[in-house]
């Protein structure tokens, strides 16, 4: 019997692979890296190849795992970082750059190499930038496109295919070019509210008037919840699993996890708003209203990007999980960011903060910006700030950086909160879910720093689970998305936030608000 599905998810530095019921039950889950290459700070490159191949060793190590056969499963699912996959008019890698004897054909989605092209779309008068949060961002794939057809105008002419990472996945399952109306409209400028939903003169004003016929692109996108086609042979071979299941439409990585949290809440009560808090090397908060919300810095809104007659509006932060890995990096008494390293950190924080109390750290302030500010300010040129900084650099110094470095993650979260949520009168529950379930840091802080009530998925893997759950429904285990996200979503535990929540880090965020002022006046002279 056909009751299980698989689920993938490509990240910045790996591929995950879960075996998931229909209920929603993980029941393995395997791990395979990928090469990020950083030719540059500002840019981030990856081979196509090399995910494709992870996917398929995750898969074969989850099945394995689950002790499944691949008869039980009755479709797969991807979800992707949005990175810009390449490839010339035969289907095979376009290089940007070779090294080691690895081809690099992928432009990663933390990539900033685009910033002016951004910056030019940005100064344009049209409906595209007003669901852009009129502000472009480097990591959508449009100026990644005006750059390579600017600065690589050789790659241009050979150019037969551009995929969203996603995309390319269920290509290489299916053979299919569809793309899915979830990655269409969030980063390729895509109107999922309109016919047609391509716009033309946007693409035209910034010199891509033939980007459609060069990058094979479709005019019509296939939901979430649907099937972009039957797995092929061949990339049944590639998988270990049967030919002719279902491959549902691809999903951005986010957006996923905000399926596999938010599939079964209530989205329609009018006096609260669950909002996805998905935390990795960035972070993305993730809404979902039946009306259209616009605001600076506010991606979307994208109609459908992941449910049925609704509007997703999406803010993050840049580097989160990323900022903790740098200040680990190049400490001298942090070494490689690995888990190990993290707990050890952590663990002597909370040693320290005991001893304390509220007064640790409480002298250093920073502003978290390392790559940019995607929101409040959508700047990517903006940079980080530590102040309060002494000669210490002991363990216990590094210890002191890391907390408060996490605290400027939490207090940059509330002050997009302070944008995202309008027209409300009842809490505001975070569904948190990624990477940062498991630092006790960030849960605490993000309760108690926002004065939110959090759900917390930490006994499963929801990005994992969403694109299971768009994968159950493509393959008819269920008879629509929000059927499926009932049944099979992550069921958090609940932390309610404390009688202090909020009004504890209130100087804290004055001195945050402060130096983002101070910041603009240093930047201004």
């Amino acid at each position: 019997m056909r009751d299980h599905v698989i689920s993938v998810d490509v990240g910045t530095g790996s591929a995950r692979a879960g075996v998931v019921s229909s209920t929603g039950r993980l029941l393995a889950r395997c791990e395979h890296p990928i090469t990020l290459s950083r030719p540059s700070d500002e840019q981030g490159e990856h081979s196509s190849e090399e995910i494709w191949n992870a996917c398929c060793i995750a898969v074969k190590a989850a099945l394995r795992q689950a002790a499944i056969a691949p008869s039980s499963i009755a479709a797969i699912g991807f979800d992707a970082t949005c990175s810009l996959v390449l490839r010339d008019t035969e289907g095979e890698p376009l290089c940007l750059r070779e090294q080691d004897g690895q081809r690099f054909d992928t432009i990663a989605w933390l990539d900033h190499r685009a910033t002016a092209e951004a910056a030019e779309c940005s100064e344009l008068d049209h409906p595209v930038l007003i669901h852009h949060g009129r502000a472009m961002s480097p990591e959508a794939e449009i100026p990644k496109l005006m750059w390579l057809k600017g600065h690589r105008p050789d790659l241009w002419a050979r150019l037969g295919y551009a995929f969203d990472l996603a995309d390319f996945l269920t290509w290489r399952a299916t053979g299919n070019t569809a793309r899915s109306l979830c990655t269409l409209t969030s980063k390729w400028s895509f109107f999922g509210h309109t016919k047609p939903g391509w716009q033309k003169d946007f693409l035209a004003d910034v010199g891509l008037d033939d980007l459609i016929f060069r990058a094979r692109l479709p005019d019509e996108a296939v939901s979430v919840g649907h099937s972009i086609g039957p797995l092929s042979q061949e990339g049944a071979n590639a998988l270990g699993l049967e030919a002719g299941i279902a491959v549902a439409a691809g999903m951005v990585d986010a957006y996923a996890g905000a399926l596999g949290v938010l599939g079964a809440a209530d989205l329609t009560h009018p006096d609260s708003q669950p909002i996805a808090l998905i935390g990795g090397t960035s972070s993305c908060l993730i809404a979902l209203n039946k009306k259209p919300y616009h605001g600076y810095s506010i991606w979307g809104p994208y109609f459908e990007a992941i449910l049925p007659d609704m509007w997703l509006i999406e803010a993050g932060q840049s580097a989160t999980g990323a900022l903790l890995n740098h200040l680990l990096r190049t400490h001298a008494h942090g070494g490689e960011p690995s888990i190990d390293n993290h707990r050890r950190v952590i663990q002597r924080i909370l040693e320290l903060r005991a001893q304390e109390g509220a007064s640790f750290g409480n002298k250093i302030n920073i502003l978290p910006d390392f790559h940019g500010n995607r929101s409040p300010f959508a700047d990517p040129g903006l940079t980080g700030t530590i102040s309060g900084l002494t000669l210490d650099a002991s363990f216990d110094g590094l210890c002191r950086i890391y907390w408060r470095a996490c605290v400027s993650i939490a207090l940059g979260l509330r002050q997009i909160l302070e944008g995202l949520i309008v027209d409300q009168r009842g809490p505001t529950r975070l569904h948190l879910t990624g990477g940062h379930v498991k630092n006790p840091l960030l849960v605490e802080l993000y309760r108690d720093a926002t004065g939110c009530e959090l759900v917390v998925a930490d006994e499963t893997d929801a990005v994992l689970v969403g694109t299971a759950i768009n994968a159950a429904t493509a393959a008819g285990l269920y008879p629509s998305l929000v059927a499926a996200g009932t049944a099979m979503a992550a069921k958090g535990r609940v932390i309610a936030p404390g009688a202090n929540s909020g009004n504890s880090f209130e100087r804290d965020y004055r001195r945050f608000l402060a130096m983002q002022r101070h910041r603009a006046e240093l930047n201004s002279l």
